[in-house]
């Protein structure tokens, strides 16, 4: 089922998770044990993030070294159809220009479609570790948006093999990034609304966007985005915070503010214990605030938390 046609049956405000595939070489049981917990809220559908391939130089006997490629997390459409079949529930799995060929990509759709996944959510993806700015695959996509015009191709019938006669045409609900303090590499906040625009003008079907900690900012967000015609159903990302290290890697990682009532609380913290707590109460404000705004979905992002993301949705 689409993230659309969720949006569209509701009555109420959806509740949505994301996670992430396991790294290299871990079983999926791991996986399992972060959601249990969170299957009891019904979720409408699951979030599975995509990870790119990686070049790193490993030293062979002779004293050289070999360029490799390697990708710590794989198998993002596998657990994704293994999560449907355990829990009977929808999954988004993300889509990334970084580490893919084009034909990697449609390939990966494929897989997807015949899995009876109705949905991504496409992304650029961030730079590989040893990049100071995003590098694409050769032979693979540079924007978002190019990847979004795949997929939109691949709806219509349009493979990249020009001779293919009769194709089958996919029917994916795609999901595209906001970002309500902006894009770091965009020059300002109207570009970033207009290449926002652009995507839901290609044929994005919702947003979802970037955490964030002060809800007037995801308000705000929301009326720029309406007041230049973007009328697609955004979805607010939500993430708890649980330990003072987070103060200066958030922001630094995501490029997000926290709200001085937010910092200043968890500076007066002791323990991390303290900080979790302190988490959970801003997320839950943040999430009884939205959900009185109307918005169509709570979409947290669990990873390491569920059982701290659990103890939220549970209140609410």
């Amino acid at each position: 089922m689409k993230v659309t046609d969720h949006i569209s049956q509701a009555k109420d405000t959806l509740i949505s998770f994301e996670v992430l595939p396991p790294l290299k070489g871990k079983g999926i049981e791991a996986l399992y044990k972060h959601l249990d917990p969170l299957m009891e809220f019904k979720p409408s559908f699951i979030n599975v993030t995509y990870h790119r391939s990686e070049h790193v130089f490993k030293k062979k006997a002779d004293g050289n070294f070999e360029k490799v490629v390697v990708r710590k997390r794989p198998g993002t459409e596998s657990i994704c159809g293994a999560i449907m079949n355990k829990y009977n529930v929808d999954t988004v799995p993300h889509l990334i220009c970084g580490g893919f060929s084009i034909n990697e990509t449609e390939d990966a759709l494929i897989n997807l479609r015949y899995l009876g996944i109705d949905n991504v959510l496409v992304l650029r993806g961030d730079a590989a570790k040893n990049e100071t700015a995003f590098e694409p695959e050769p032979g693979g996509h540079k924007f978002a948006s190019d990847l979004l015009k795949q997929v939109v191709n691949l709806n219509a019938g349009i493979y990249l093999e020009d001779e293919l006669k009769g194709t089958h045409k996919t029917d994916f609900c795609v999901g595209v990034a906001g970002y309500p303090e902006k894009h770091f590499e965009a020059p300002n906040m109207d570009t970033d609304m207009q290449y926002l625009k652009q995507k839901v003008d290609l044929g994005a079907d919702y947003i979802i966007t970037q955490m964030f900690f002060d809800n007037a900012k995801f308000h705000a967000f929301v009326k720029s985005c309406r007041d230049i015609g973007i009328n697609v159903p955004i979805i607010p990302g939500l993430k708890p915070i649980y330990s003072k290290k987070q103060l200066t890697v958030l922001p630094k990682t995501f490029h997000i503010d926290l709200p001085p009532d937010l910092s200043n609380e968890v500076l007066r913290c002791k323990t991390d214990e303290d900080v979790e707590k302190v988490g959970a109460e801003w997320l839950l404000m943040q999430s009884r605030e939205l959900k009185k705004a109307g918005v169509p979905v709570l979409h947290y992002y669990t990873l390491g938390r569920p059982l701290l993301v659990a103890g939220v949705v549970k209140e609410i």
